[in-house]
């Protein structure tokens, strides 16, 4: 089957448009009437959203029923049905709370449960989808493509939903979110039909006998993903640890405005952006240079945010002198652009070992990240907490904080390049092992 070209790529990044699109308005604007119109505790859409990361630890089972299946398209469009029935209903369980708190509770519940499921489904298999029919030199672009794509999932859902739901009323809430959701759904039928095609997953005949447990076992004992696994929860925590102590940090330090430490973490978000986009640009332009694989990328990417957070570490100690917010977007400019590199090296990594547990393979992975990436703000924040308990200087509570995450940073490097030497020592065993001649038949005709 012919590799999919930039169009088709883009194409398939529409389904990340969407998912972008429904959640947006599920983590922010459901979050906010929570909070404000409805004056609840700050605590209840946080423990929701973080039951929709909690569920994402069955991406493995969800990939494995595509391999047992032997087709990725149904879970990208189930799993994008069930997250915009989730997304509807969120808004749907705020409505009812101003009626019944007990009801509402019950299907914001049942709502971001379906939601966590919507994106880990759809996720899991997209990106499998891409792992198959993308080309190894495009798959750090493609990977840092459906990254923008979901992010302008974020801002043009967030412009044009914020535009109709003024002036504000719960049943425009309902309108508007029923009208994301439905389009959404609309667009990732579009994206990918007709574009799996036949084969893309190698079925096997026996593959429905084989239990899910026995099926995550095998690839556990896969030394990469294992320690892929391991390097993917690693890193997320690091990156994710500084989202709920760095405009905090700002304020206590460098005495910021609310105002102006929320521009500071634009500032962030736009470095995580430029990271991303320069990945792509560099591994499209330099395809056959060093510069441009996915292991130059993590590896440089993990040891770039070390050295921005041993800055913050810096700007500590020195204060006002010290250049925080070039330092800032230093921060995501190497998250985005290690961020981006971890999902190209998984969809390439996808493809080694077992190919017919390629959907339980990325599964593991996505859990690990998914996890992580829920658990790293709260652990952040935790251990800032347990810091300034122990430490009575709040400033340098939080420099501890920081060089915690830069020596995960640090030990994330040094798993991805393990990762990678890994990976390539058992591709080149098995090319040695496809080149040796078949001797069985002189074999037996002795």
């Amino acid at each position: 089957m012919k590799p999919l070209g930039w169009l088709g790529i883009l194409r398939l990044g529409l389904v990340q448009t969407a998912l972008g699109a429904i959640v947006v308005l599920t983590t922010s604007t459901i979050n906010r009437v929570m909070v404000v119109e409805l004056a609840l505790p700050a605590l209840l859409p946080g423990l929701l959203v973080g039951l929709h990361y909690a569920v994402q630890v069955l991406r493995p089972r969800w990939g494995h029923g595509a391999d047992v299946g032997g087709r990725l398209t149904p879970w990208i469009l189930g799993g994008m049905a069930t997250l915009a029935l989730g997304g509807f209903g969120a808004a749907f369980g705020v409505v009812l709370m101003q009626s019944s708190m007990l009801a509402g509770l019950f299907v914001s519940t049942l709502a971001f449960l379906m939601i966590g499921i919507g994106v880990g489904a759809s996720g899991t298999s997209l990106l499998v989808l891409l792992s198959k029919r993308v080309e190894d030199k495009r798959r750090p672009a493609a990977a840092t493509i459906i990254w923008v794509m979901m992010i302008m999932g974020f801002i043009v859902t967030a412009g044009t939903a914020g535009h109709f739901l003024d002036p504000f009323s719960f049943s425009r809430l309902l309108v508007v979110s029923g009208a994301v959701s439905a389009l959404a759904f609309l667009v990732s039928c579009l994206a990918v039909w007709g574009v799996e095609g036949a084969g893309v997953l190698q079925k096997v005949e026996d593959e429905a006998k084989i239990p899910f447990r026995e099926a995550i076992a095998e690839v556990w004992a896969e030394p990469h993903s294992r320690l892929f696994a391991i390097f993917i929860f690693l890193s997320m925590v690091a990156y994710s640890a500084q989202d709920l102590i760095l405009e905090p940090f700002a304020g206590v330090v460098f005495g910021l405005t609310p105002g102006e430490t929320t521009k500071l973490a634009g500032l962030q978000h736009g470095g995580v952006l430029a990271g991303m986009v320069m990945v792509g640009l560099v591994s499209t332009i330099f395809s056959r240079h060093k510069a441009a694989t996915t292991r130059f990328w993590t590896v440089g990417g993990c040891l770039a945010s070390a050295l921005a957070l041993a800055g913050l570490v810096a700007s500590a100690i020195i204060g006002m002198g010290f250049p925080f917010r070039p330092n800032v977007f230093l921060l995501g400019l190497a998250n985005g652009a290690f961020a981006a590199a971890a999902i190209g090296a998984m969809m390439r990594l996808v493809n080694e070992g077992n190919p017919s547990r390629a959907g339980i393979r990325m599964g593991l992975w996505g859990a690990a990240q998914g996890i992580a990436f829920g658990a790293g703000g709260l652990i952040g924040a935790l251990a800032a907490d347990i810091a300034r308990f122990f430490i009575t200087s709040q400033v340098a509570a939080y420099a501890v904080v920081f060089a915690a995450e830069g020596v995960l940073f640090l030990v994330s490097a040094v798993l991805a390049d393990r990762v990678a030497r890994q990976s390539r020592l058992a591709r080149g065993l098995a090319e040695a092992h496809a080149k040796e001649p078949d001797m069985s038949g002189l074999a037996l005709g002795r």
